[in-house]
């Protein structure tokens, strides 16, 4: 079935997870269809992104802040912080393994989680919380486990789709924050496209003014899609 024959809808509003005093809405595909990854592949490929087995993209009624973001992959090229940051985790061990529930990997989402979102509707996450949110019966999705030696210290959330990988998540352990590891996530997927020949990482959503957002574009080859096509960030 195309994305024509399909139906879709607005919800109803509720609270801005960037924003407080900003209400948003999502345009989701007719929740009484069953999702198959074939569709939600070329939904990835329009800006919608997926938050457990559910797929949205951001429709809000006074905003339009949310900007779709992707990464062309054969352009992309490491700036010198970015360089570093390789440098820095060289002795990494990244491993493709099976999108799963362990208790190592909850540990350490929690870890995250309760440490540098404390503030957020996502601390003190449950063991439900986390296979609702990460984990999928109908994607294609893996984990990208990063470790230092037997050491646990992240794991990226990638959803294989059409013409590239979608970062669904990522999270690390707080306690190796200045070893940059969400930059380095990044730029392992990035490999790992290279690798597969697939030509786009999809970041997600970009807002302009939000700090907590600013980190995707310090990565260059960055597309956004606005005016219902993909074109090039003029970066600044």
């Amino acid at each position: 079935m195309s994305l024509q024959d399909r139906d879709f809808y607005i919800t109803i509003e509720h609270a801005c997870a960037y924003y407080p005093e900003r209400v948003c809405q999502n345009v989701i595909p007719d929740p009484n269809i069953t999702m198959q990854a074939e569709f939600y592949e070329q939904l990835g490929m329009i800006g919608f992104r997926r938050s457990g087995d559910h797929i949205y993209r951001p429709h809000c009624p006074q905003c339009s802040a949310c900007i779709a973001t992707r990464i062309r992959v054969a352009d992309f090229a490491p700036n010198r912080s970015q360089r570093r940051c390789l440098k820095q985790n060289m002795n990494t061990r990244v491993k493709v393994v099976k999108a799963a529930f362990t208790e190592e990997y909850f540990s350490l989402y929690k870890k995250y989680l309760n440490r540098r979102h404390a503030d957020g509707e996502m601390n003190n996450p449950t063991a439900e919380d986390f296979k609702n949110f990460l984990i999928c019966d109908w994607s294609h999705t893996h984990f990208l486990e990063f470790r230092d030696n037997d050491q646990l210290l992240a794991i990226a959330v990638i959803d294989k789709i059409l013409n590239g990988l979608s970062a669904v998540y990522t999270f690390y352990d707080p306690d190796y924050a200045s070893r940059s590891l969400g930059t380095f996530a990044i730029l392992q997927q990035i490999a790992h496209c290279r690798a597969r020949q697939l030509p786009y990482l999809y970041l997600g959503y970009w807002i302009e003014q939000h700090p907590k957002m600013h980190y995707k574009t310090n990565f260059n080859s960055v597309e956004v899609f606005q005016a219902n096509h993909w074109q090039a960030l003029l970066q600044k």
